[in-house]
């Protein structure tokens, strides 16, 4: 009896390993392949990885590495030639045209180098803008109000995009890309257009809305020392993906 005891806890252990963290992201064996013949660039070439949630991850490489388009093929921005690539252990590769888009605007958020908000629609409006692109309203103000409070910029909310600072626009996007709940931020050099001191005030945002929401943020930079401790970096090189800044260290195969 005893014995059935302890085997039933260790199983309820382990399903509490398997379930409770779960990764939020896999990457398998993922290959993208432009061009054909004597032409054809390997822009990633077999690089598999995994990321949990609420992971703050760093994809880091110099130009031309991939990194780019790793992050397209995540953000199902771009197909990939071969292999694999799951988000919330739904194969994406699977998804057709029609619900791609709508599992993208779900699961994902965005931010870009620059923060693309349309000057003509206030603050509040452009934080809006995804929840109303996918047609779930809901408490979508009374969320969206929230998040500007977080990010600093509740008295600004009426504001039209055109009267804030870039470092005000680039708190607004961080705000846009949450307001789905997505299950992954993505974040493509965030802080290239920015000066050092908003720079920073943007990296500890980020940071912070990771622990307070057990939010994942995967963020592609070539400055990966503005970012400070994270809990993961992923080095590309030549198309091919390692964990740790020192590509020659250890290689990611899941």
């Amino acid at each position: 009896m005893h014995l059935f005891i302890h085997l039933t806890e260790q199983q309820n252990y382990y399903l509490w390993r398997r379930y409770g963290l779960a990764s939020v992201l896999e990457v398998n064996n993922l290959t993208k392949i432009y061009g054909s013949d004597e032409n054809q660039v390997k822009a990633l070439d077999d690089a598999s990885f995994s990321i949990d949630k609420g992971e703050f991850v760093l994809i880091v490489g110099s130009s031309g590495s991939g990194k780019s388009t790793l992050l397209n093929m995540i953000g199902l921005l771009d197909s990939p030639t071969k292999g694999k690539v799951f988000i919330d252990g739904i194969d994406t590769t699977k998804l057709n045209d029609n619900k791609i888009s709508s599992f993208r605007n779900k699961k994902l958020g965005f931010i870009f180098q620059f923060s693309n908000l349309l000057s003509d629609l206030t603050v509040l409006e452009n934080v809006l803008l995804p929840r109303q692109i996918g047609g779930t309203n809901g408490s979508a103000k009374k969320d969206a109000r929230e998040l500007l409070k977080v990010v600093g910029l509740e008295s600004q909310m009426n504001k039209r995009a055109n009267k804030i600072s870039g470092g005000q626009a680039q708190r607004v996007a961080i705000a846009r890309g949450l307001i789905n709940h997505p299950s992954i931020v993505l974040a493509d050099e965030p802080t290239g257009n920015l000066d050092s001191v908003t720079s920073d005030m943007v990296v500890q945002l980020m940071k912070s809305m990771a622990k307070k929401l057990n939010q994942t943020f995967i963020v592609v930079t070539h400055e990966p020392q503005h970012f400070g401790s994270v809990d993961k970096i992923i080095s590309i090189k030549d198309g091919r993906a390692f964990e740790g800044e020192q590509p020659s260290e250890l290689e990611v195969f899941a």
